[in-house]
């Protein structure tokens, strides 16, 4: 039976400022580089998921609103997060 914790071996190309600064990111936290790019992979996901969960939410609000002021705000909120500020 395989473990939920199995390990996969992946290569990454770093461009090369980015690999400085998880190296310096590494030795601050006193960890290997392979352990902070696999945080920082981790928070990145998480924070996706996150995005995609509060865009449902929005979707669902601007469904349920009744007051054009409130759809205006809510399809505001959608168009950052589609399209950025």
């Amino acid at each position: 039976m395989a473990s939920s914790k199995a390990v996969t071996r992946q290569s990454v190309s770093l461009p090369a400022a980015l690999a400085r600064r998880v190296r310096a990111a590494a030795k601050a936290r006193r960890l290997s580089q392979s352990r902070i790019i696999v945080e920082l992979v981790e928070l990145g996901l998480e924070s996706q998921e996150r995005e995609r969960a509060r865009y449902h939410e929005l979707l669902d609000q601007l469904r349920s609103a009744t007051s054009p002021a409130e759809q205006d705000r809510i399809t505001s909120e959608l168009s950052r997060l589609t399209f950025g500020s």
